[in-house]
């Protein structure tokens, strides 16, 4: 017969009070050793388990459910932490879960589940479902702190990581997210080239970095300006300024071929998806046509994408 778990004493409500404000600074999360520290007994462990607190690693409990209607953001910064306290205070995150931190543009939608952190010299470290460890040998100025006590390798060793285990599109896409949010400069790239020298898969990485232009905006920018460069119809210019005939701007337009009197755009689904944005997107088109009568446009979603032919046909065809 299963024995009953006792009510809580006043110390055990004590010990929980404890335990959720280390948690609340931890998004949501604390430790075994810590709800220990807090004055938790094994018997207040196994109630709050049934009473809705979880465990999503061994030894580590979250006190308030991630949810699907969290910030994303807020759900990985919460998983982070609760890897951190799995693996102890020599991990951090790196590769595509770093990337993601750093809010850089281009890699699939978190899953909700893969994690990839990192243990320099990581030996006999036992491992743990769900987590990808990696054993990168990183250096000290290497790794920060972001939010409350999250910690990650920085922009580009993040990067540089990230691009050894990607395509060469995702990885153009990441390099441009970079360099637009400043993440990092364009002196920083034959720096961050250089360290990857001898790394597994370096060799392609270091052809794709010319490719690389921070004017771009978006993932989808990136792609279909490949998708042109590749099929030798590259936009002469990004994020082109037209005005009106009072010297007033108009817009400022994706892509802009100058031989072809064609102005490109990418319409993502987003805050640019909204009614109000796309009523703004119709006012521009129509001032830049009233404006420039003899320039055509040419709009591009990720649907379009699975159709690079496409794409090609219809900027060679509307520049006739």
């Amino acid at each position: 017969m299963r024995q009953a778990i006792p009510p809580p004493s006043d110390s055990g409500d004590a010990a929980v009070s404890a335990a959720l404000a280390v948690a609340s600074r931890q998004y949501g999360m604390v430790s075994w050793a810590q709800a220990r520290g807090a004055g938790l007994t094994h018997d207040d462990i196994r109630r709050l388990l049934r009473g809705g607190w979880g465990r999503p690693y061994p030894q580590v409990y979250w006190t308030r459910a991630p949810t699907n209607t969290s910030e994303p953001a807020v759900r990985l910064r919460a998983a982070v932490m609760a890897a951190q306290l799995a693996l102890g205070p020599y991990s951090f995150a790196g590769g595509e879960t770093a990337a993601r931190l750093w809010d850089m543009q281009g890699l699939k939608r978190w899953d909700g589940r893969e994690m990839h952190m990192v243990i320099p010299a990581l030996g006999a470290q036992r491992h743990i479902r769900g987590i990808h460890l990696h054993s990168w040998d990183t250096e000290p100025e290497e790794v920060t702190t972001i939010g409350d006590g999250i910690r990650v390798t920085d922009p580009g060793r993040s990067l540089r990581d990230t691009l050894l285990r990607v395509d060469r599109d995702t990885a153009v896409c990441l390099m441009d997210s970079c360099l637009n949010q400043g993440l990092i400069t364009d002196e920083d790239t034959e720096r961050l080239e250089r360290a990857n020298r001898g790394r597994r898969g370096c060799v392609r990485v270091r052809e794709w970095w010319p490719l690389a232009d921070g004017r771009a905006q978006s993932a989808l920018e990136t792609r279909v300006r490949l998708v042109c460069t590749d099929g030798g119809l590259a936009p002469t210019e990004l994020q082109r300024r037209f005005t009106d005939g009072h010297g007033r701007l108009i817009g400022i337009v994706d892509f802009w071929w100058e031989h072809l009197g064609l102005i490109g755009e990418a319409d993502g689904i987003g805050p640019h998806s909204t009614p109000q944005a796309l009523a703004r997107d119709r006012e521009r088109q129509n001032a830049l046509q009233l404006w420039h009568p003899h320039v055509r446009v040419v709009r591009f979603t990720w649907q379009d994408l699975q159709r690079p032919e496409y794409i090609l046909a219809t900027v060679a065809r509307a520049g006739r």
